[in-house]
């Protein structure tokens, strides 16, 4: 079975561990955080850091990136030999990124969006999203019985990410902002504009529309976790992000759970 760690999520970071907890392997979706917190925070999902040998990198704004270069120097003190998986163009345009790959002992592997990757004995479907960076990535994770999803950072659901967000049985949904929140808070206009838009961030409205799109697939009935990403702390609160998938589950009647991922505490998918 797998388990998906979000270590952290926001604006001010975001790391994720995807986990075979048959095998005990496991994989980095992203490093925006210090090496202090990616330590910690295994330590509390109880995941051991020197098992993680592969980071996949979902786009190259610095807060899904500035940790890579403690954290690799971290984890290479720990035993591991760790390949950073993004795609060429996200790899020529992040500083983070071609500093980390001047570390010894790191390697890199380039992808690109369709693209169907081994990772960690885990087999990784690689699909576009939608997002105002040069290239921007989801990424559905399948075992040999057991299938999880990871949509965040985009301003609409692709219909390529739609696809591979079904049959899964935990999703990871980015629920970023409540749309009335975003509209009356502190950010200037120009910011609210690029949030909104198509190529920024999805709404909790957005989120409870794709998780209904979801319910009403095939499929439907192997979900039993769903987690709001990448909840801003200005704009939107956990409570009410985890309550409008809540609500759209109680619509359905479906027995899934639903969960919210925090900036600061780790949350675990199981």
């Amino acid at each position: 079975m797998l388990s998906l760690h979000v270590l952290a999520s926001g604006s001010k970071g975001n790391a994720a561990i995807v986990e075979d907890t048959a095998s005990s392997s496991g994989f980095l979706i992203d490093c925006g955080i210090c090496k202090r917190d990616l330590l910690a925070g295994c330590a509390e999902v109880g995941f051991d850091p020197a098992r993680i040998a592969d980071i996949l990198i979902t786009h190259e704004h610095t807060d899904h990136t500035k940790g890579l270069g403690v954290c690799l120097r971290a984890l290479t003190k720990l035993g591991s030999g760790v390949t950073i998986h993004a795609s060429n163009a996200v790899r020529q345009m992040s500083m983070p990124i071609q500093e980390a790959l001047d570390e010894e002992g790191v390697a890199f592997a380039a992808f690109r969006s369709g693209d169907a990757l081994t990772i960690s004995g885990l087999h990784v479907h690689v699909f576009p999203t939608s997002h105002d960076a040069v290239e921007s990535f989801g990424f559905r994770v399948e075992s040999t019985d057991d299938a999880l999803g990871y949509l965040t950072d985009t301003g609409c659901v692709t219909g390529e990410a739609h696809e591979a967000l079904q049959y899964i049985r935990l999703l990871a949904l980015e629920a970023n902002h409540d749309a009335q929140m975003l509209r009356e808070g502190p950010y200037p206009y120009h910011l609210k504009r690029r949030i909104a838009s198509d190529m920024g961030h999805l709404s909790n409205a957005q989120a409870a529309e794709e998780l209904e799109r979801l319910l009403d697939s095939l499929g439907a009935t192997m979900l039993e976790s769903v987690m709001a990403m990448h909840v801003s702390q200005e704009n939107d609160l956990y409570g009410l992000a985890r309550d409008t998938l809540e609500q759209v589950l109680k619509r359905y009647d479906h027995p899934a759970t639903a969960l919210v991922a925090r900036q600061r505490t780790p949350q675990t998918m199981r």
